[in-house]
């Protein structure tokens, strides 16, 4: 009888770990080649006490591709310093990905007069194919989203899986307008989403 119960209790715990923390797992956009071991480490946490100066700089892998966006028009993460950017990784097939838009929509209508700008990456279907762009702006459309959506081939995707040391999504990016990664949010859920508002709140405050 005290084993079922301690399992019980063991699978309650599981159960409430795994209820604040989702992601989707796509297997043709798992990391290529061998992680990067200069890559800053991935965390969910943002120190107070820790000083702008002293975050790592985004790394060029990221910052310096060509991302061509949905009307086809080609731009770099790079040429948006001076912003406080948050490029989210998502597909239309990821349930947490689409949970948390209505929150990243919200962020984007916020702050968007303080220099903020969302740029979602998406990485394509669930077979590792690009997604046509007339879905993409459908859904759009659908979802109501008010940021600029762009498109992660299998390289620069494997660039940001060399951060998170993890192949599923969402994933996110707080860089700050000196072009430095602050922030790394991985998977969905309430308590993830509630780091990415208090994180971007704590940036555009500064």
């Amino acid at each position: 009888m005290k084993i079922i119960l301690k399992n019980a209790i063991l699978f309650i715990a599981l159960s409430i770990a795994f209820s604040n923390f989702t992601a989707c797992t796509n297997p043709a956009s798992t990391q290529k080649g061998p992680v990067d071991e200069t890559a800053p480490p991935a965390s969910n946490n943002n120190s107070a006490e820790t000083k702008s100066s002293s975050y790592p700089n985004a790394p060029a892998g990221i910052m310096q591709p060509e991302i061509k966006d949905v009307d086809g028009n080609a731009f770099k993460l790079e040429d948006k310093k001076g912003k406080v950017v948050l490029v989210n990784l998502w597909a239309i097939w990821c349930g947490p990905c689409i949970a948390e838009m209505p929150h990243l929509v919200e962020m984007q209508e916020k702050y968007k007069d303080q220099g903020f700008e969302i740029v979602g990456l998406n990485i394509g279907d669930n077979e590792g194919q690009h997604e046509p762009e007339e879905n993409v702006k459908a859904f759009a459309e659908k979802m109501k989203l008010n940021y600029q959506l762009g498109y992660a081939d299998d390289k620069l995707t494997g660039e940001f899986n060399k951060i998170t040391r993890m192949g599923g999504i969402p994933q996110s990016f707080l860089i700050n307008r000196e072009g430095k990664l602050i922030n790394v949010f991985q998977g969905g859920g309430s308590r993830v989403v509630n780091q990415m508002k208090e994180a971007v709140e704590k940036v555009m405050n500064e």
